[in-house]
């Protein structure tokens, strides 16, 4: 089952857009059962249990490994009668998914269509230093690709989009979100705007043609034999 916080204000649509993301990834995964729930989707989560069983292996569509990943989601989980679920590491903190988010901006640059600053934007929280941890580490892995500094930048902790000045026409920024919505569609550019940000945004990373491979695989290194009963670990970064 792949899980993702979705839009609380209007669950539906983000519904709908994990929905048809589980079936790309269940495409390449022949012989798996693959769900979808969103945790702002009213009984999404007992739905999805019922259909795939207790023993299921979830995937966190999620970018860090913090509070919703750690104590919610297993608490909602547990609620829905699938306590003993294994769980995988959160989409954010596969390292391939890491690895993607510098392919993704070295193409950009690769095309010429960018050659100012770079900025990883990210959503940061006010309760976990993990997601903070995670896009400076992201960060970091880009800068070191490119051969040039990578700005981070978040949208509810400092340092903020909104305070990052400097960045004129032929900058790039990568949304490192899993998916689009509110954050991607409306914060983003406004705390950009904000601060005179002149270029260009990518689309958010999980929206990436090669991302459901990564998740399919993933899940395959997790639990390699399809179909076969098996207690799968917990582990996060």
């Amino acid at each position: 089952m792949i899980v993702a916080h979705g839009q609380p204000s209007a669950p539906e649509g983000a519904a709908a857009e994990l929905r048809a993301f589980a079936g790309r990834v269940g495409a390449l995964m022949p012989g798996r059962a693959v769900a979808a729930a969103t945790l702002a989707e009213p009984e999404a989560l007992a739905a999805a249990v019922a259909a795939l069983g207790p023993g299921m292996l979830v995937y966190p569509m999620f970018m860090a490994g913090g509070w919703f990943t750690r104590v919610h989601l297993p608490q909602r989980l547990a609620e829905a009668g699938a306590a003993g679920a294994g769980m995988l590491e959160p989409f954010g903190c596969d390292p391939a998914v890491q690895d993607l988010a510098g392919i993704v901006v070295a193409e950009a640059l690769a095309g010429g269509r960018a050659g100012g600053g770079v900025i990883l934007a990210a959503h940061g929280s006010s309760r976990s230093p993990a997601p903070a941890e995670v896009a400076g580490a992201v960060a970091a892995l880009v800068a070191q690709r490119l051969g040039r500094p990578v700005a981070v930048g978040f949208i509810e902790q400092a340092p903020r989009l909104e305070d990052l000045a400097g960045f004129g026409a032929g900058s790039l920024c990568l949304p490192y979100f899993a998916a689009s919505g509110g954050h991607v569609e409306e914060d983003l550019p406004r705390a950009l705007a904000r601060a005179g940000f002149g270029g260009r945004i990518l689309p958010a990373l999980g929206l990436d043609p090669r991302v459901p491979g990564l998740v399919a695989a993933a899940v395959g290194r997790a639990d390699p034999v399809q179909g076969s009963a098996r207690t799968a670990q917990t582990v996060w970064r």
